[in-house]
């Protein structure tokens, strides 16, 4: 890989001293989908894999699209190229892709007796591609930057399985949740254990922090999202913190639409390392109610990588104002880079996030 860095480079270590709450030198940034349609390189190894799947599960073609914004933005953190659907993939539902429609299943789950059928998948075996390319993706990067790996929270798994395909309110999985939690339960209980052990075989490969995608937490009551994804969020960071391997390794929970009263807080006592927040809560009060529990991750406006250099550079540092001159923020979007932003702007956001966090790091 082009770009080394020497042996007490900052970038070698500056994410991950940020989620330890640890004084850095600036305020570290990746930002999520950061390897993505908006990059030209990104569309063309795209349309020479043929299809999605075949560029997520070709190792070296993931491989080749995890480190592809490393070489254009001096980012401190790379992070897996793959998708949050690969578990319920490997259990065999038949995923697929329509373009312009997104993921579908051929074999939904919608009863009890579905849900009896599922087993958790061996990630060396169905899920193996995805272990190769984390061993190929850390021999590339060669520590330059530390590498993340991910898995979707099991409600958004959970919520894709039922439905079947993506959706504005997954009404079934909702209607299953009153009208058959205990079957809903066994479901989550079971994906449960196989992100912990999916997060856990990704450490093994060569992972240096992780991250929980709860895409859909926000569609939940409070109550609800505290029985049917909380708990179970809990329960992997349980499950990763007594792993032999994975146990010292960050973990960052992001629940998008999650910050009612008392959910923050909740989320923070969960046992994770950091937690990710969207844009729509203002990062100074999240700081404030999570305290020195956890590190935050986050929070700009994806859109505002539509607007001109100088508005960037603005909420850039209206941002880093917000947290203040503590330890322990991983500057980021609220959500991920949307398709058609203008790569330029990346590399504003990115050099104002190290220029101006330098004087806002502890």
């Amino acid at each position: 890989m082009a770009l080394p860095v020497a042996a007490d480079d900052p970038r070698r270590t500056r994410f991950l001293r940020a989620l330890r709450r640890e004084p850095t030198d600036t305020t570290p940034v990746w930002l999520m989908r950061q390897a993505g349609r908006y990059l030209p390189e990104y569309r063309a190894t795209r349309a020479r894999a043929g299809s999605f799947l075949v560029l997520a599960k070709t190792p070296e073609l993931a491989c080749a699209v995890t480190l592809q914004p490393l070489l254009r933005y001096d980012l401190d953190a790379a992070i897996l190229f793959s998708d949050i659907l690969t578990i319920p993939d490997a259990m065999g539902l038949g995923l697929g892709f329509t373009e312009g429609e997104g993921p579908h299943f051929a074999r939904p789950v919608r009863s009890a007796a579905d849900i009896a059928r599922l087993g958790v998948p061996d990630p060396e075996g169905p899920l193996r591609y995805v272990m190769d390319a984390v061993r190929l993706a850390r021999r590339e990067l060669d520590d330059r930057v530390p590498l993340i790996g991910f898995a979707g929270s099991p409600w958004t798994l959970a919520c894709y399985m039922v439905e079947g395909a993506g959706s504005r309110d997954f009404a079934r999985v909702k209607a299953m949740a009153w009208n058959d939690p205990a079957s809903l339960h066994r479901l989550l209980g079971t994906l449960a254990q196989a992100v912990a052990d999916y997060l856990a075989a990704q450490v093994a490969a060569g992972a240096q922090a992780l991250m929980v995608f709860d895409t859909w937490g926000g569609l939940l009551a409070p109550s609800m999202f505290a029985e049917f994804s909380l708990r179970y969020l809990a329960e992997i960071a349980q499950r990763l913190r007594a792993h032999p391997h994975a146990g010292s390794v960050p973990l960052i929970l992001f629940a998008k639409g999650v910050h009612g009263s008392g959910q923050l807080e909740a989320l923070a006592d969960t046992g994770c390392t950091a937690l990710g927040v969207d844009w729509t809560i203002p990062l100074g009060e999240a700081r404030q109610r999570v305290g020195a529990r956890v590190a935050l991750q986050g929070n700009l406006d994806p859109t505002a990588l539509h607007a001109g250099p100088a508005a960037i550079e603005h909420e850039v540092a209206a941002l880093l104002q917000a947290f203040g001159p503590h330890p322990g923020h991983v500057f980021n979007l609220g959500h991920g880079i949307t398709p058609g932003v203008d790569p330029e702007r990346v590399a504003v956001l990115v050099e104002a996030v190290h220029r101006l966090g330098q004087r806002t790091a502890a």
